[in-house]
């Protein structure tokens, strides 16, 4: 319970001077009778808080970046009318700064035996599970002189998705796919492996696809046309190491790699192959498999909601066994981690040839674009600086990735925004090339 200041400035008001006396000690005491008489009027007027009935309902899951509605029944089951204030109280990390104060907060006006639905917007500001804290309710009396103050725990979890960003490049990966899929106009010129039809040769067509039997039967040179196969075998690696940890912009670069894995995963399984995610740094953090098409997104999204960067050393070895045994016959595997020398020449190439010996390989990392800046910088002394030592970092960067295409891996080499739709080309070639 506690005094209002309404009641505080009446008391300071009318306050009377009472003499009080007991042995060693002598005191002049300010009272106000009728006060104290209307502030425990007000006080045992006020609806008890601790009778009220609180449920919750609403969304259960929300994409990071949109706004989530959990709704707040309060049931008032006393004989008096509740006039109350509420604080809804969540993680820090489900609002939008400086919006907390205005966005927890409710004014309660609730008739005997009646019950107020109340509708807190969240808006998370990071993946993963957040609970609800608890649901503080001031209770007033008629007066608006005394309060009745409690807490109820009301339990509700709200789940943060990726915000699959890239998700806006599907249309034109799509028509793209349907290109290579032959089921528009324009055919595919690449080596596949399922024989789709003859046509008249133009200019540009490999010459390998001529079709010599065919030509000597017609008055032109007649080249075969190929579809792509399907249901091919998809592995995405996810690196959660300490190199996933960095920021890139305003977000770690497992959040990127996570973006290009979502749309890699939604394009190859409309393309009818299939598709399953490893994610791995010392152990496995995730791992989604043998989902159909239609359950692979929805999957992957559930699973990536609550992973984390760790701060620990990937071990390549143990990652590159756990691959292999995920994905025991011939696929394409994808492994988004980071360009860095010492991990990847260290770690990943003394066991490369473990998976290039049996899969297609392609590794895809996050560029800073920052560094691209720096190496461009001039006009300043410390400009210049920052440019030698940017170039020198991208100079150890393309060496890396050299060393893997020397070994066999296709690499993607991008800025975060650009990640996601330079793998869904890298795949789409790999495709039209015949090489899935």
């Amino acid at each position: 319970m506690a005094l209002t200041g309404r009641a505080a400035l009446l008391a300071a008001l009318g306050t009377l001077p009472v003499g009080l006396w007991a042995p060693g000690w002598t005191g002049i005491l300010a009272v106000n009778a009728p006060l104290a008489l209307a502030c425990a009027c007000d006080f045992a007027l006020a609806t008890p808080v601790r009778r009220l009935g609180l449920t919750r309902s609403g969304d259960t899951s929300v994409r990071l970046g949109e706004t989530a509605d959990v709704d707040l029944t309060v049931t008032n089951p006393s004989g008096r009318a509740l006039r109350a204030d509420l604080r809804d109280a969540w993680p820090p990390s489900t609002w939008q700064p400086g919006t907390e104060i205005t966005a927890s907060r409710h004014r309660l006006a609730i008739p005997p035996g009646e019950r107020r639905r109340l509708t807190t917007r969240l808006q998370p500001t990071r993946r993963g599970d957040h609970e609800a804290d608890r649901v503080t309710v001031r209770s007033y009396g008629p007066l608006g002189l005394f309060t009745r103050q409690g807490s109820h725990k009301v339990p509700w979890s709200l789940r943060v998705l990726p915000p699959f960003t890239s998700r806006k490049h599907l249309p034109s990966k799509l028509a793209r796919l349907r290109e290579l899929d032959g089921r528009t106009s324009v055919l595919t010129r690449g080596q596949g492996t399922e024989f789709d039809s003859l046509r008249e040769y133009v200019p540009g067509d490999d010459t390998r696809s001529i079709d010599w039997r065919a030509t000597a039967r017609h008055s032109s040179v007649a080249v075969r046309t190929w579809r792509p196969e399907r249901d091919r075998h998809i592995l995405i690696v996810l690196d959660t190491g300490r190199t996933s940890a960095g920021r890139v912009g305003d977000a770690p670069r497992l959040d990127a790699s996570m973006d290009a894995a979502l749309l890699l995963a939604t394009l190859a399984s409309r393309a009818g192959d299939r598709v399953d995610l490893l994610a791995y740094d010392r152990r496995v953090r995730a791992l989604v498999q043998g989902r159909s098409a239609g359950d692979i997104l929805p999957s992957m999204v559930d699973a990536l909601s609550t992973l984390e960067p760790e701060l620990v050393e990937t071990d390549a070895r143990t990652l590159t066994s756990t691959a292999l045994r995920t994905a025991p016959r011939a696929s394409l595997v994808v492994l988004l981690t980071s360009l860095d020398t010492a991990p990847i020449e260290e770690g990943l190439l003394p066991v490369l040839p473990r998976l290039t010996k049996r899969h297609k390989v392609v590794v895809a990392s996050v560029a800073d674009p920052h560094i691209e800046e720096m190496a461009t910088a001039r006009g300043t002394t410390e400009a210049v600086y920052d440019a030698a030592s940017a170039a020198h970092a991208q100079s150890e960067r393309h060496r890396t990735a050299e060393q893997l295409r020397n070994r066999g891996v296709t690499v993607v080499d991008a800025t975060p925004q650009a990640l996601a739709p330079a793998l869904a080309d890298a795949y789409l070639a790999l495709k039209s090339a015949g090489r899935l």
